[in-house]
């Protein structure tokens, strides 16, 4: 189930993200096809915006992966010892 949680949450992240990069750019077009020079700004920034959003979502999740990992192996070194 905590595998199950994990992954779910994974992919919920690679959509906002994508969500927040097009939307960004989105914008951008909409910004430029006014006349306006800061949709360079937009095209720029959301998908940078989504890129860094998404590393800090994702440095929780390997925290947490090798969080786990740690647990399990010092586990199997306390069987070992007794």
């Amino acid at each position: 189930m905590r595998q199950f949680i994990i992954r779910s949450f994974e992919a919920i992240v690679w959509i906002f993200g994508a969500l927040v990069a097009l939307a960004g750019i989105a914008v951008g077009v909409m910004a430029l096809a006014n006349g306006q020079a800061q949709g360079l700004l937009f095209i720029i920034g959301g998908p940078l915006y989504a890129i860094l959003l998404m590393g800090m979502f994702f440095i929780a999740i390997a925290i947490s992966d090798n969080t786990k990992r740690t647990a399990d192996a010092v586990e199997k070194l306390a069987a070992r010892g007794q």
